[in-house]
């Protein structure tokens, strides 16, 4: 079976799975990438995310259900670059991804935003939903609530304009 139009995804032998997706949004890149920093409002477009706490520049707190179980990881942010890209990975605890999201400028008022996601499913509940292509309608389904989110308020509800 084909994974959705829009999405990549394998298994590789070592048992992770990366998903790869994007949405064109109708905002200036500035303001996709300024909301996307504002990690502590991903709750309003992402489901399962329950909150987020931005502890410093480069760690957030996550509490997160996942396969009908809540969770909670610490995730560092590796590299941010303003209206470019944004990379993290989860340190230690019980869920373990790395990802990237990418901003391309289309035109003064259209952006691409590109989502890339690498995690190692646990247990027999996220296998069971991994097989089932699960993660992969959500990160579709997450970016689509991105897209309606930034584009319904017209702008940002803040910025982080700083390197990693």
């Amino acid at each position: 079976m084909q994974p959705p139009a829009g999405v990549l995804a394998h298994s590789p032998a070592h048992g992770s799975v990366e998903v790869e997706e994007s949405v064109e949004v109708d905002v200036p890149v500035r303001t996709a990438y300024n909301q996307w920093t504002q990690f502590e409002s991903f709750p309003h477009f992402m489901d399962g995310v329950e909150r987020i706490d931005q502890r410093t520049d480069t760690m957030t707190h996550w509490v997160a259900k996942i396969g009908g179980v809540t969770k909670e990881f610490e995730a560092e942010i590796t590299e941010q670059i303003p209206d470019e890209r944004v990379a993290w990975t989860t340190l230690g605890g019980e869920v373990k991804q790395a990802g990237v999201v990418t901003f391309h400028r289309l035109d003064d008022s259209k952006t691409k935003v590109k989502l890339q996601l690498d995690y190692d499913p646990e247990g027999f509940a996220e296998n069971v939903g991994d097989k089932l292509g699960l993660v992969k309608r959500q990160v579709t389904g997450d970016l689509k609530q991105f897209k309606e989110y930034i584009e319904d308020r017209g702008r940002k509800t803040g910025s982080w304009r700083g390197e990693v």
